[in-house]
């Protein structure tokens, strides 16, 4: 006869086999999903342009922000992080990224929204490089599961310029 602690052993070993099994096949199964997200990010105003005194740029947007991710929601995502960036290029680096936006989705109901607002966070260029400079606007995303690797992708909005001179 086995003794306790060796069916203890065995019980907790079994279970937490099909455990792994289980998370691998929640895993794989993402797989299958092929999302079709939409996005649009409207330039309403701009509401300054300012050198600072240190002599760096700074902008304040106001945006509508529309988008439907809901086709990123599968029975395995948990949350799906979205945030949107300024995208542009200077002569001391070929890809300057700024956040204005972000916010967590925790269910597929919230991943069908359109905001009005104004960049949440500073747009600041190290420099005097943003007069009369082209940028896009790009909304990233990370999906993230209950199980399994986490998933990004974006969706890259051209045709934006800022003003030629400070207001």
């Amino acid at each position: 006869m086995h003794s306790f602690g060796y069916r203890a052993n065995a019980v907790v070993t079994f279970a937490v086999t099909i455990l792994a099994v289980m998370c691998s096949i929640a895993s794989l199964s993402d797989n299958f999903n092929n999302p079709s997200p939409a996005a649009d990010i409207k330039v309403l105003n701009i509401n300054w342009f300012q050198k600072q005194p240190n002599g760096n740029d700074e902008v304040s947007l106001t945006m509508n922000i529309s988008a439907d991710l809901q086709s990123m929601f599968t029975w395995n995502t948990k949350q799906v992080f979205v945030f949107v960036a300024a995208e542009y290029e200077t002569p001391q680096n070929a890809l300057n990224q700024v956040s204005l936006w972000d916010g967590i989705l925790p269910t597929k109901e919230h991943a069908k929204f359109w905001i009005h607002m104004t960049n949440k966070y500073r747009f600041v260029d190290q420099g005097s490089n943003l007069r009369g400079k082209a940028f896009n606007l790009t909304l990233h995303w990370h999906v993230m599961p209950k199980t399994g690797k986490m998933f990004a992708d974006k969706i890259v909005m051209t045709g934006y310029r800022l003003p030629d001179s400070y207001r």
